[in-house]
């Protein structure tokens, strides 16, 4: 698996939403047309696996999570970024979404939940926050940023 292999399975899917509000209606069309077990969500989880074994994927680290952006925004992934962190029963830190966040959940141990969310997709619309979240086991999330926007804020006291 390369980044090129890997991003042009990325923009399978980022080609059918490049248009769409990022809302529960394109969170119900991602899990109709890519659910876990589909061709395409299982040959992206397993593109992730093999990324991380290889060591280009995921491969920073800070407060138990381990992270990375794995394809900056570009026209080839019609203005999405693609980061994908590995958690487990772990928070991570505050952050806003200005154009919204879509996150592809791939429990890896467990029944992992993101965000109490498991295996399939879930959108965050635009100008939301959150603490990232991973409980009951161990999970990849690969998450699509518009223009690459993601502001990490401070929780409030």
């Amino acid at each position: 698996m390369t980044v090129e292999n890997f991003q042009a399975l990325i923009a399978n899917v980022t080609g059918q939403i490049q248009d769409r509000p990022l809302d529960k209606q394109l969170e119900a069309f991602l899990n109709e047309r890519f659910p876990p077990g589909s061709p395409e969500f299982e040959a992206i989880a397993a593109a992730c696996r093999d990324a991380v074994a290889a060591g280009w994927m995921c491969e920073r680290e800070h407060g138990g999570i381990k992270f990375g952006r794995v394809v900056k925004p570009c026209p080839e992934i019609h203005g999405f970024s693609v980061d994908v962190v590995e958690m487990s029963d772990v928070v991570g830190p505050q952050h806003a979404h200005p154009n919204g966040e879509i996150d592809m959940i791939m429990p890896l141990e467990g029944d992992a939940k993101f965000d109490g969310h498991g295996a399939g997709w879930f959108v965050y619309g635009p100008g939301s926050v959150h603490r990232p979240t991973v409980s009951g086991g161990r999970a990849y999330v690969l998450y699509l940023l518009p223009q690459g926007a993601i502001e990490f804020t401070r929780a409030a006291a």
